[in-house]
């Protein structure tokens, strides 16, 4: 049967570059990788897995790529030429392979060499005040951080002995492992891709190189910060192994419950209890601000649960133009804890205020008109 063409199994064009020639190899790779397809596809998949890998091989090799172009098949057919483009191209397959199997199966990319890793990133949560959130500040926290031995500066040797080149990566970090027609880059299960095993680990760091200690950080807290919300600060997470970045230390803002604010984004919600006198024949009012305080006019007969707005006393958020508002929630107190006097006196008001129907209570009559129709 004659074989398709190299350009159409990758599906690309004939002037198509190295990179895609690899992007497109890698993904029909991982489409029909054997692993990825069993039952009754198996059989095919495998087949065609067979050819995207031969069309890979011939097509990321220059010398191949030249010869395939100029004479199609016949030019890197050993069995169609006698000599021909140098070279086996199986470097290129290996490599560009090892990144797919480090995406199916976990293992770490890179290429030849030492495997370096990032540092894993830290958390730390910090709880604010309201105050301080909608203001801003400057904070000091302390994190661990690690520090090169002081026993054996950083090598992870016991004094007066050294690291070995590891005789089973001989250096390199890592391993090739074959298995049937492909062969796949993996870190080196004895020295974990470093490259080196310490015969005689430090008794203070335990062959670590490093002994964790803690550090004082400053953290600036910016104005308008919310709850849940996250800061970065570059690098000081954990160290990274074998030459690799530190990571990264996150701080989570907490805000503590305050005692009369709610927020909600840049609004904030507070409650303002007034008497039943104040509500029935209207006065002024204090409210509470995050700036001081400020005065809201209660006109007469102000019901519970009236809602007031007060523009632009809120928090100004750290991605807002302009702060948010404040609502003033009113609650009507019910008066406690009478005396006789007093009881007189509200039955001898309540006596009254019936004398004129519902006249003085618009929303009951409404209510029990209401419940009325409900019922029946």
């Amino acid at each position: 049967m004659a074989k398709r063409d190299y350009y159409e199994i990758l599906g690309v064009a004939r002037n198509a570059s190295d990179d895609d020639i690899k992007k497109a190899y890698r993904k029909l790779a991982m489409k029909y990788h054997p692993d990825r397809n069993q039952g009754d596809s198996a059989k095919a998949a495998e087949e065609k897995f067979k050819e995207v890998k031969e069309a890979y091989e011939m097509l990321s090799d220059p010398q191949k790529r030249a010869a395939y172009d100029q004479y199609g098949h016949a030019g890197v057919d050993p069995n169609m030429r006698a000599g021909g483009a140098g070279g086996d191209g199986f470097a290129g397959f290996s490599e560009a392979f090892g990144d797919i199997f480090g995406d199916i199966f976990g293992a770490p990319r890179g290429g030849r060499g030492r495997q370096m890793y990032r540092g894993s990133d830290l958390s730390y949560a910090m709880e604010i005040t309201l105050e301080e959130a909608a203001r801003g500040k400057d904070a000091q926290i302390r994190i661990p951080s690690w520090e090169d031995c002081d026993t054996c500066h950083g090598t992870g040797a016991k004094p007066g002995t050294s690291a070995k080149t590891c005789p089973t990566c001989h250096g390199n970090g890592v391993v090739q492992m074959r298995q049937g027609f492909f062969s796949v880059q993996q870190t080196c299960p004895h020295c974990h891709g470093s490259g080196k095993i310490i015969p005689e680990p430090c008794p203070t760091c335990r062959g670590e190189g490093k002994i964790k200690r803690h550090k004082t950080l400053e953290i600036k807290i910016p104005a308008g910060i919310d709850d849940g919300m996250r800061i970065r600060s570059s690098g000081n997470g954990e160290p990274g192994r074998n030459g690799g970045p530190p990571g990264d230390l996150y701080i989570e803002i907490r805000i503590r419950k305050h005692d009369l604010f709610e927020r909600d984004g840049d609004d904030l919600h507070v409650q303002v209890p007034i008497s039943i006198t104040t509500a029935a024949l209207g006065g002024e009012v204090d409210v509470p601000t995050l700036d001081g305080k400020a005065t809201i006019d209660i006109p007469e007969g102000t019901q519970h649960g009236k809602t007031f707005r007060l523009r632009g006393r809120g928090i100004k958020g750290v991605r807002s133009s302009y702060p948010g508002d404040l609502y003033a929630h009113i609650a009507v107190e019910t008066p406690v804890k009478l005396t006789e006097h007093q009881r007189r006196l509200l039955r001898e008001l309540d006596e009254s205020l019936k004398k004129n129907g519902n006249k003085h209570s618009p929303n009951e009559k409404g209510w029990f008109e209401k419940a009325r129709d409900f019922f029946s």
